[in-house]
């Protein structure tokens, strides 16, 4: 049995865990209700079915430990940003509880997923309440820049659906191109940690500077996210993953590194290979594998993570922000990426 070694969690990280999980409870028993309100108690790992409280592992709370970061940013207190907190967590599970449904995945840290257990329909109305009280919880919050925080969540939010979107329609498209690519993993997955970076900003009331270049370091770091993630989709160590290796191409996912290899010079033999109908064996997947590596993609990602990094560095170098506090947004971002910040 493969092992997923643990790493220490940054300080950030564990301050918001204690901050804002008791908020999270608050703000379920608030703002949803019924069938919803079980649905997200459950996939939040308070609950069982039945129930019976549990301390099954919720996640870490990474974007709400930026989310808090943002407001001591601005010069606040993490405090004063427990609101947006909530807010993009629950935005956060708003996707996972619809993705889980959308992907047919039966298991989430270890339990049961959502659906398998409430059905599809409870599940989908659960997603949607989180939603809605996400924006809610904003603009209830009275902070001077609640209507703005909210639009801000509102507009990444739009930008995950779309990137989502664009995933899914890649699964039948055989031309997706390199630019389309990084698009879509900017929307998917780099528009909802810039928010979560810039959100407990906004909603206390920051300059736009500071909000910018916070959006800016969470849209960075989170495409080198998703680059270090496709590669380790590929070339990965199981040890470290906790998934085998070439996972990703046995799926034939459009990952990063697959369609810059895809839209390479010479990359007939790869097409052929991967984007055929039919089952990739062992054999199969490591002749893909070599060929995606032969064609560039490894490396075009490798540094194009790296680029990402140091784009993620630079905004926050250029930030008026108190040095303590520019440092957690570099240990959660190393955290995040497994790269030195």
């Amino acid at each position: 049995m493969t092992t997923t070694p643990v790493r220490r969690l940054p300080g950030a990280i564990e301050a918001g865990l204690r901050l804002v999980d008791p908020a999270l409870r608050a703000a379920v028993r608030e703002h949803l209700c019924g069938e919803a309100a079980t649905i997200a108690r459950y996939h939040q790992g308070w609950i069982e079915a039945d129930g019976t409280p549990t301390s099954a592992w919720g996640g870490k709370l990474l974007r709400p430990a930026l989310a808090l970061l943002g407001a001591q940013a601005a010069g606040g207190p993490a405090e004063g940003g427990v609101p947006a907190a909530v807010a993009i967590e629950f935005v956060h599970n708003f996707s996972l509880l619809h993705d889980d449904i959308m992907d047919g995945d039966t298991e989430r840290r270890g339990r049961a997923t959502a659906w398998t257990v409430f059905g599809v329909p409870q599940t989908i109305l659960s997603g949607d309440a989180l939603l809605t009280a996400a924006v809610s919880v904003l603009l209830d919050s009275g902070a001077p820049g609640a209507a703005r925080a909210a639009t801000s969540l509102m507009t990444g939010t739009q930008r995950m659906i779309t990137g989502q979107a664009s995933d899914v329609d890649f699964e039948r498209r055989d031309d997706v191109t390199l630019a389309e690519c990084v698009r879509m993993a900017g929307d998917k997955t780099g528009a909802l940690l810039a928010c979560a970076c810039s959100l407990g900003a906004a909603l206390v009331g920051a300059d736009r500077d500071l909000v910018d270049r916070l959006a800016a370091f969470g849209e960075n770091v989170g495409l080198a996210f998703q680059l270090v993630d496709d590669l380790l989709g590929i070339w990965g160590d199981p040890d470290r993953t906790g998934k085998q290796v070439g996972a990703d191409l046995r799926a034939r996912k459009k990952s990063l590194p697959v369609v810059a290899a895809l839209n390479a010079p010479g990359s007939t033999a790869l097409a052929t290979a991967y984007l055929r109908p039919g089952h990739l064996d062992e054999q199969a997947v490591a002749h893909v594998t070599a060929l995606i590596e032969s064609l560039g993609g490894r490396a075009w990602a490798q540094d194009e993570a790296e680029r990402r990094i140091a784009a993620a560095r630079d905004a926050l170098l250029g930030a008026d922000l108190p040095d303590d506090v520019r440092q957690s947004f570099f240990d959660v971002a190393a955290f995040i990426t497994g790269r030195a910040f």
